[in-house]
């Protein structure tokens, strides 16, 4: 464990050796970190459903591919309108306050937020961090709702300062307050593609470890690439799919009985997968 003075003495070569440098960890700075981007906590799960929905006939016939994979994606996507309803809806409103920071050299946003007709009061806390993750920043959400819980720390994470990698933990509820969700995400901002991972860790639960992992590329002609793992039935359902067309191709071996890819086409039927 580092002393008060070996800390101290650290904190002062530095500001010695880089002047020029915001040093993190040393106390006060004069900037808030940048709070994450919603795409490392949010899945959008709708640019999957609905995709080439404007081109789809009441008449069509044969979609069984796009509606396993749909029905494969569709878990996840109401685990995470149901179950994230208030972290998600806190995070996303944390873009639009100002921070304060604190004696400590943290920051805070403080806000209140309206989640289908009930107000929480959210806390998000940011602290420069140099021991967990080299040159990141430790967030964490407190979120209360009057007459019924306080301060509840509803998920916390890491990311590293330019915000291309790191991770959140999610709790399940102020009533349940045991750990839910991992996501895990990482980001080439240049480049813009990003992937983010979210992993059931519920304690003992059945499905601890089932996962879907989507990654958003710039890839042709699949723009996206996601795998869904089931743990309960240790089976992985593979996903591509074409954000711009709506195309896309599903793997499922317990499914479908082989390890072919099954295609379909931007009105969502059919087809035979190209060669």
């Amino acid at each position: 464990m580092k002393t008060l003075r070996g800390s101290t003495l650290l904190c002062l070569l530095l500001v010695l050796t880089l002047p020029l440098v915001g040093i993190v960890g040393c106390g006060p700075t004069a900037q808030a970190p940048a709070i994450p981007p919603v795409q490392t906590f949010v899945i959008p799960f709708g640019d999957f459903q609905n995709m080439g929905a404007h081109e789809v006939s009441s008449f069509a016939s044969n979609q069984t591919n796009w509606e396993w994979a749909a029905d494969s994606v569709g878990f996840w996507s109401m685990f995470g309108t149901i179950m994230l309803a208030v972290p998600v809806a806190a995070f996303q409103a944390s873009f639009q306050h100002t921070p304060v920071q604190q004696d400590d050299g943290s920051w805070i946003w403080s806000y209140s937020v309206n989640v289908l007709g009930s107000i929480y009061t959210a806390e998000l806390h940011a602290q420069f961090e140099t021991e967990v993750l080299p040159e990141g920043v430790h967030w964490s959400m407190n979120i209360s709702k009057e007459g019924e819980y306080e301060d509840f720390l509803w998920y916390y994470g890491e990311g590293n300062l330019p915000a291309t990698q790191g991770f959140w933990i999610l709790r399940q509820s102020p009533a349940v307050p045991t750990d839910l969700l991992q996501i895990d995400w990482s980001r080439n901002i240049s480049a813009e593609t990003y992937a983010v991972k979210y992993t059931n860790i519920v304690p003992d639960g059945p499905e601890n470890g089932g996962y879907i992992d989507t990654q958003y590329t710039k890839g042709v002609p699949y723009d996206h690439i996601w795998d869904i793992y089931n743990k309960g039935q240790d089976n992985h359902t593979l996903i591509q799919w074409s954000q711009n067309t709506g195309e896309g191709r599903v793997q499922d071996s317990d499914h479908f009985g082989d390890g072919d890819w099954h295609c379909w086409d931007s009105a969502r039927t059919n087809i035979t997968c190209p060669a």
